[in-house]
């Protein structure tokens, strides 16, 4: 079985064995203790630069006020009895579906009893609690370092307890049940709800000393160390000379400090000072083949803000963050539509005037028929729930609920288009508010508006992603296109990402090639992405043109080219230090464990690679893709018992996957359970009609039992799914041969010299059909 290259890793996502440190003393690069105590030596060092939010207080008195009640100040905190009294005075019970919970005070402390890791009720006190609106979990401490953040939450607004999960019902050694480590906090979720917060994470006893300047994100979370700035005001005042120890932060500079925690993104670093590149420690999820979001753009799964907002018009003509938020109260700086029209107002030349009245077609609170403000109390505004419809946010940053309860706007700044949800299942904002009428019913009213307005950029790049999604050949020509015309650079990163399947193609190669000298970092590391698998498989001139991505400016794509490239990369080099830390940091997670079996599997250490992947099975043993993973270890150490084995716990996870069926195929064969082979092999074709190496296994399979007719059926459906793979031509050249018509193998045997001229089996096959 081939082993696919496992995705990178991505913040509040599973994470998918023994530690680095194996790895680490086979390369000769573990120093033990003493870089521990110099690690140690070094947080401390840091931390004393660093002041503390109170310092602040004293010289910018109204910007503390705002903060200290904002939830940045409160992400963190230690238990109060005015905020948590509601939540477990009087004590209560709530059932979550087979499970149930309690809650109630003893000795001062706050306590919960729920199910522990052996299923039976333990009592749990609560060290601190989590969030502030419109949600609060409780964090419990465990040993090792360990803190865990409970899955049922206090609703502050409605005063109820609730599950963050629903009715999911998780059970004890589930992954993301909330003793698993999907719910670990100082993986998941410490780094963005603290001030510069060091994991401090030992592989080798899988234990935690997790530090951090203060609890909440405090003022040095986004001004970064300020303690030199202190003394220097306290030696120098009133005097009013310009501060050394400031750098003024640009304006991408302030955005990038605040996407760090707003995106959904893996770290390869710790947390980094403020004002630093987001493309040297973050590695960014975002638009791919996978559901985490629709394919214009919209946040689909748990996405946060920014990648949304990278993709958007508003970003990529200038808007940042502190453009609509006071970076204080976090709340937007007007409210309602008077925030889009500061910008938007009609006569403006700073953006596209709009009039909120003809243009949303619905009535706008403030505005009279003819556009005109006849409402400019601010603190008065806001519109009845009839005139929603009239507020700019509502159709175009529509919200998604996340958590049960946290309400979210995408920064997507997306156009509602009903026909993408027609066609391509994509929602758009007029049938999330009207959800009693159909979507024809939504696109009557968007083309009698509109008319051939909507069919714009956005529209044809939503369709081209939709239908690469769909592996339709026909988006390839589109998707070049976006990678080497689009003005925006993540929707040329997105193309690059979803053109790997096409990566080899003769048009396809040389337009990834050109994109790793792309002038933005994001861009480049898709690229790498994209070309990677082809090194891997043994082009030559596609690892020479990735090798220079180890040295690129920007760390995401150093780390993109390590990844790629670690069957040979040497370790000492800046990159393969870099690649070893970033491995390090999700040790601690089974997605990292998986990354590290990977890395150590494709430089032939499979022993050690056996290690990780197991470790990874047993701290998340219902991941499908883990197995299946274990499974490929297995094989390719010759224990094709166990690999079959795992593929069918695999199955039973996820029984349409056509790529684990087709993988039980091969493992069945290898490990001599022939008769299984057929029907594995036909279960992945049921699953996937386009699974063209299962269909082409399939024919040989058949023609293996003597069915020439279902082998030629077979490889026909193969050859319709992939027509470039030349081996399967040749496959119906030879089953031809054999039925004697030879007039139909030499046409084949042509086909398969005309895709690979190289191959010699074809040209032998023709040389003996000639000389008949």
């Amino acid at each position: 079985m081939a082993r696919r290259h496992p995705h990178t890793l991505d913040f509040c996502s599973p994470r998918l064995g023994a530690s680095l440190r194996l790895i680490l003393i086979g390369l000769g690069l573990t120093a033990g203790a003493a870089a521990a105590e110099t690690k140690s030596e070094a947080t401390n060092d840091l931390y004393a630069t660093y002041g503390g939010s109170a310092s602040c207080r004293g010289c910018h008195e109204a910007e503390y006020r705002d903060w200290e009640h904002s939830h940045h100040a409160l992400a963190e905190r230690y238990p109060a009895a005015t905020q948590e009294d509601p939540a477990f005075i009087p004590a209560r019970t709530i059932q979550i579906g087979t499970q149930s919970t309690s809650f109630g005070t003893n000795t001062g402390h706050y306590e919960l009893r729920s199910a522990g890791l052996d299923g039976s009720n333990e009592t749990f006190v609560v060290e601190r609690v989590l969030g502030e609106n419109p949600l609060r979990q409780m964090l419990i401490a465990f040993p090792g370092g360990r803190i865990q953040a409970s899955e049922v939450a206090w609703d502050p607004r409605l005063n109820v307890w609730f599950d963050v999960y629903g009715d999911e019902d998780r059970k004890p050694g589930e992954w993301g049940h909330w003793l698993g480590r999907g719910m670990n906090w100082n993986s998941q979720c410490a780094v963005c709800h603290n001030t510069r917060l060091t994991k401090n994470y030992d592989s080798a006893t899988d234990t935690y000393k997790t530090t951090m300047v203060e609890h909440g994100v405090g003022c040095e979370s986004c001004h970064g160390p300020m303690a030199a700035h202190n003394q220097w005001q306290l030696v120098h005042q009133p005097q009013s000379l310009k501060d050394p120890t400031l750098t003024a932060l640009t304006r991408d500079q302030m955005t990038e400090t605040c996407a760090g925690c707003h995106s959904r993104r893996g770290e390869m670093t710790d947390e980094p000072a403020p004002g630093a590149s987001f493309w040297d420690h973050y590695l960014l999820t975002m638009v791919d083949d996978s559901e985490l979001f629709y394919p214009d753009g919209q946040i689909h799964d748990e996405d946060y803000e920014f990648t949304a907002f990278l993709g958007s018009a508003m970003y990529n003509h200038g808007v940042r963050c502190m453009d609509c938020h006071n970076p204080h109260t976090m709340k937007t700086k007007l409210p309602g539509n008077l925030l889009c029209l500061s910008c938007h107002a009609p006569g403006s030349k700073q953006a596209p005037p709009i009039d909120p009245v003809s243009h949303g077609h619905h009535p706008v609170f403030g505005f009279d028929a003819k556009g005109v403000l006849t409402n400019t109390d601010v603190k008065a505004y806001g519109p009845t729930k009839e005139q929603a419809g009239g507020e700019c946010v509502n159709c175009h940053m529509p919200q998604t609920v996340y958590m049960q309860r946290h309400w979210r706007h995408d920064h997507g700044f997306t156009i509602p288009d009903p026909r993408l949800t027609k066609e391509f299942g994509i929602p758009n904002a007029c049938n999330r508010c009207h959800t009693d009428q159909t979507v024809d019913w939504s696109l009557g009213y968007v083309e009698k508006w509109y008319g051939t307005n909507m069919n714009r950029p956005y529209r044809q790049r939503a369709e081209t992603i939709a239908r690469a999604r769909r592996d339709d050949a026909e988006a390839i020509a589109p998707l070049l296109r976006m990678l080497q015309t689009d003005p925006y650079p993540y929707w040329r990163a997105a193309a690059a990402n979803l053109l790997r399947p096409w990566a080899g193609e003769t048009n396809v190669t040389p337009a990834l090639t050109k994109s790793l000298s792309d002038l933005h970092p994001l861009v480049r590391q898709a690229s790498v992405e994209a070309l990677g698998p082809l090194g891997a498989g043994g082009r030559d001139d596609i690892t020479a043109a990735l090798q220079p991505a180890l040295a690129d400016a920007s760390r995401n794509v150093r780390i993109a080219a390590a990844m790629q490239l670690a069957a040979t990369l040497d370790v000492h080099s800046r990159a393969g230090q870099e690649y070893l830390s970033f491995l390090d940091r999700g040790a601690d997670q089974p997605l990292g464990q998986v990354q590290l079996g990977d890395f150590a599997a494709r430089r032939g250490e499979l022993t050690n690679a056996l290690g990780h992947f197991q470790t990874a099975e047993q701290w998340d043993p219902y991941s499908a893709g883990i197995r299946h993973e274990l499974a490929i270890v297995f094989s390719q150490l010759g224990r094709s018992s166990e690999a079959v084995g795992q593929l069918e716990m695999a199955i039973k996870l996820e029984p349409q996957n056509a790529q684990f069926h087709y993988d039980l195929a091969l493992a069945c064969n290898e490990a001599g359970e022939t008769d299984r082979v057929e029907p594995e092999l036909e279960a992945a074709v049921n699953r996937d009609p386009h699974f063209a190496r299962a269909w082409y296994n399939l024919g040989l399979a058949r023609s293996g039992r003597g069915d020439d007719t279902g082998a030629l059926t077979a490889l026909i459906r193969a050859e319709s799914a992939d027509p470039n793979d030349a081996q399967i031509p040749y496959a119906r050249a030879t089953m031809l041969a054999r039925q004697g018509d030879l007039a139909g193998a030499r046409n084949a045997a042509h086909r398969a010299l005309e895709l690979n001229p190289n191959l010699s089996a074809a040209t032998d096959l023709l040389r003996q059909l000639d000389g008949q």
